[in-house]
């Protein structure tokens, strides 16, 4: 059996929920991988990020954003609310959080205690899960003729650079 390790970097936005439409690169990957027959992973080691499997729709919003997505956030906006201040009703991120992260030397992590008032992203993210695993037919990914795959980033605080790994193996 091979293993193919691969990445992908992706440039979020703020203000909003940022999908992005990652299919062909994975695609890509999977052709470079040369294997046949086997399995690929994609996954985010963001906790505030998912990747989705989800039919692609043409119609977009002046956001460019396809109407499923703006239909999932409408939904997800119902039943978990933005955070947007401390005094909302999210324990998140709690005073010793709070201290772990603006102790942090790292640039993901910005030392500003705006910035991480997403417990909304984290609760959103944990319902999608951080990841999608495809069964891989005689080189391709089965994901059907309209089937594409989504990296979403929930946190709306700031944009950044993400990343998600791709794992293909097989023979």
């Amino acid at each position: 059996m091979k293993v193919v390790h691969d990445s992908l970097t992706i440039s979020t936005v703020a203000g909003r929920v940022s999908y992005h439409n990652i299919t062909e690169q994975v695609k890509e990957i999977v052709t470079r991988s040369g294997i046949q027959n086997g399995m690929c992973l994609i996954q985010t080691a963001h906790t505030t990020c998912s990747v989705i499997f989800e039919e692609y729709v043409h119609d977009r919003d002046f956001n460019g954003d396809e109407f499923l997505q703006v239909d999932l956030n409408r939904i997800l906006d119902k039943i978990i609310p933005r955070e947007l201040s401390e005094n909302t009703n999210y324990r998140y991120p709690g005073p010793k959080h709070l201290d772990f992260l603006m102790s942090l030397d790292d640039p993901n992590y910005p030392t500003e205690p705006g910035t991480i008032l997403n417990g909304d992203a984290h609760i959103r993210a944990s319902f999608f899960g951080p990841s999608e695993t495809l069964i891989l037919q005689e080189g391709h990914i089965n994901i059907g003729s309209v089937g594409y795959l989504y990296f979403i980033d929930f946190d709306q605080n700031r944009e950044r650079n993400r990343k998600c790994g791709i794992t293909v193996m097989g023979i």
